[in-house]
């Protein structure tokens, strides 16, 4: 097998995109566990790899950068030589840089999982085997402040909701989710509201209606310290959003609510994950009572 010891791996934007290559980072670590990596990532996402062990530097992509911008990035990636390039994002960059091998994205096919797909870049490394769950590097101080903020509710059987996303289409009514969690709430011992800044308004108005104790982390976590207070949920529900993907990566029972959007291909990667697409792409359709028969299947499997 090639030593490879500097790598440098180039991963997506979004949050739940990024959390799909994590199963590609986390190969690449096991296979070479000596080599130290580069991560070239996005803002919205880099600060689900702060915490990878064999981290050596996140390097931000700029979206919407500017062209003296994105020379500047290409020329501080060329200062070092890497022993192999994976770039999952770009058709291009890793032609422009230094590097002994280099493996880029491939060309999608027909009704394939992302996390599918971006193995395929790495195929000629690894070849075939077992595709790992996605993953999650988290530090103990976001576990200690999720058991901090977690206090505060009774028991310990919680459900999380996820009640925004980041276009009205995607969103499930918030009355819908209230509903959800009355016919539920035998099962629980509180709620979860998680999410950003842009949802604290919708979750404001389901709090009062809400028949069980709950905690509003709205606009209040960090990425890995939502995916702490994750970790501690007894089941996820929440729209098509990086929360599923974050639930998931802790091993969380997770069920994803799809509008619009491509379901087979970006539903949350792992055992627990199960999701439900509305008729016709339209949450205006899906009921409550058929969420809640895919809930209460999902607890009773665990």
């Amino acid at each position: 097998m090639p030593d490879m010891r500097r790598i440098l791996f180039v991963t997506l934007s979004n949050i739940g995109d990024a959390v799909m290559t994590t199963p590609v980072l986390d190969s690449l670590q096991r296979m070479y566990p000596q080599a130290r990596f580069d991560i070239v990532a996005d803002a919205r996402s880099a600060a689900l790899f702060e915490h990878f062990p064999a981290l050596d530097e996140i390097i931000l992509k700029h979206k919407n950068a500017g062209w003296r911008d994105r020379l500047a990035f290409v020329a501080r990636l060329r200062r070092k030589r890497y022993d192999l390039i994976v770039d999952l994002r770009t058709d291009g960059l890793a032609w422009l840089l230094r590097a002994r091998r280099r493996l880029n994205k491939v060309q999608r096919t027909p009704d394939s999982h992302s996390v599918e797909q971006h193995f395929k870049a790495i195929a000629p490394l690894l070849g075939q085997l077992d595709l790992p769950p996605a993953r999650l590097w988290i530090p103990e101080t976001a576990h200690a402040r999720a058991d901090q903020w977690l206090a505060a509710l009774p028991g310990s059987r919680w459900l999380a909701l996820g009640p925004g996303a980041n276009w009205e289409g995607k969103i499930w009514a918030a009355e819908r989710f209230v509903s959800l969690v009355g016919q539920c709430a035998d099962a629980f011992d509180g709620v979860i509201l998680l999410g950003g800044a842009a949802d604290s308004a919708r979750v404001a108005g389901m709090i009062g209606a809400l028949p069980l104790p709950c905690l509003d982390l709205t606009g209040n976590t960090s990425l890995l310290e939502a995916a702490a207070v994750l970790a501690r949920a007894r089941l996820f529900v929440g729209n098509d959003s990086g929360l599923g993907h974050l639930a998931s990566a802790v091993n969380t029972p997770t069920l994803t609510l799809f509008g619009p959007g491509e379901p087979l291909r970006y539903r949350p990667w792992g055992d627990k994950a199960r999701w439900l697409a509305a008729p016709q792409q339209d949450l205006a359709q899906l009921p409550v009572e058929r969420v809640l028969v895919e809930l209460n299947a999902m607890l009773e499997r665990a």
